[in-house]
């Protein structure tokens, strides 16, 4: 398994332990059982049900992965579970309202949404998780079509080959509480939508350089997408300021991990 997500004087967090972390985060959210799905490139799904987080066959699982099957988990069916899950949701809003409500940001490729799941006040049946996660798509601009109460989310650890085989990595992988987001018909949207973050586009890219950094992203691949998303913005100055930009985060980084 190659390297995942920077650390501490250089180290890499490997796949198994993007495992472990989102795992660890759903035991903390409540969750000890699962179903775990194999889909192999000729589209047969085989099922591992109801299976205790700690006995998930994940041995067999990235054996698969790695002749190109992708790997996907939800909390079991048949039960009622304190979290919900979300689909394809923007990366700097995912972590936001991961961290804001003790939830798991899960990235499931460079170019596309998050896997988001989110904790709620008492455990929910699955026409209960539907109700929430119809609700929460349409404030948080997630996949309506993703919203069934037992939908299946990627487990993080392993290589998306939907995507070219990029790796399937957490962006928050502590828990903090749980708290539990906002109820349909309450007085307000997910406590992420309120911030004192800077929300300001040069705000948003810092945040993003940062987080991808850690997600293990060279700094030459960061900077290149930095630019991209800058230059209409920046126009002429965008390498400049992408450039710089990297350079402040990597110091951050390094900084913080002494």
């Amino acid at each position: 398994m190659g390297p995942l997500c920077a650390r501490s004087r250089g180290e890499r967090v490997k796949a198994a332990e993007h495992t472990e972390a989102m795992l660890t985060a759903w035991r903390e959210l409540g969750v000890n059982l699962a179903d775990l799905a194999v889909r192999r490139r000729d589209g047969a799904m085989l099922w591992q049900r109801c299976r205790p987080l700690v006995d998930l066959p994940l041995a067999w699982a990235r054996a698969e992965n790695v002749h190109a099957a992708d790997i996907y988990v939800r909390p079991a069916r048949g039960h009622s579970w304190a979290l919900v899950f979300l689909d394809d949701v923007a990366q700097d809003r995912a972590v936001e309202v991961a961290e804001s409500n003790g939830g798991l940001a899960i990235l499931t490729s460079p170019e596309g949404g998050c896997h988001l799941w989110l904790p709620t006040s008492a455990p929910l049946d699955e026409a209960g998780r539907c109700h929430r996660q119809r609700w929460l798509a349409e404030q948080l601009g997630a996949d309506p079509g993703s919203v069934s109460g037992e939908h299946l989310g990627r487990l993080a650890g392993f290589r998306n080959w939907k995507r070219g085989g990029c790796w399937v990595n957490v962006l928050t992988p502590a828990v903090a509480g749980p708290t539990s987001v906002c109820e349909p018909g309450g007085s307000g949207h997910p406590n992420a939508l309120s911030t004192n973050r800077d929300v300001s586009p040069s705000g948003q890219e810092w945040g993003w350089t940062c987080r991808m950094l850690e997600a293990g992203w060279s700094p030459r691949k960061v900077y290149e997408a930095l630019v991209a998303k800058a230059s209409a913005r920046r126009g002429a100055d965008a390498e400049r300021y992408a450039r710089r930009t990297v350079e402040k985060a990597t110091e951050k980084l390094r900084r913080q991990h002494r």
